[in-house]
């Protein structure tokens, strides 16, 4: 499968970075101890602790997965890069009301 570029700003690879960053080194070692401290109850086969944990443990793993792949496939924007008639991904666009029927200009 070939993952899409993913366009950012060099402020959103940092954020994506941070993210993976936590989740890494963070909630993947709270996902492990919430699922080892659920096993210690027992039979897991009707253990909500423990498949509430495995569930957080997937949607954990997806999102490192995601953002790996995020960042592999970055293509860092500068800011405001194009001209006054162009809008661009980190472009500041002003919306003038101009008239009382709410048409826009």
């Amino acid at each position: 499968m070939t993952e899409k570029e993913t366009v950012v700003t060099a402020e959103g690879l940092r954020k994506l970075e941070a993210e993976l960053d936590e989740l890494k080194t963070i909630h993947r070692k709270e996902v492990n101890d919430r699922i080892r401290q659920a096993k210690e109850f027992g039979d897991i086969s009707e253990n909500a602790e423990y498949e509430d944990a495995k569930q957080e443990q997937a949607f954990v793993e997806g999102r490192i997965m995601k953002l790996e792949g995020m960042i592999r496939n970055a293509k860092i924007i500068v800011e405001g890069e194009g001209g006054a008639d162009e809008v661009n991904l980190g472009s500041t666009v002003k919306v003038k009301k101009t008239s009382a029927d709410g048409e826009i200009d």
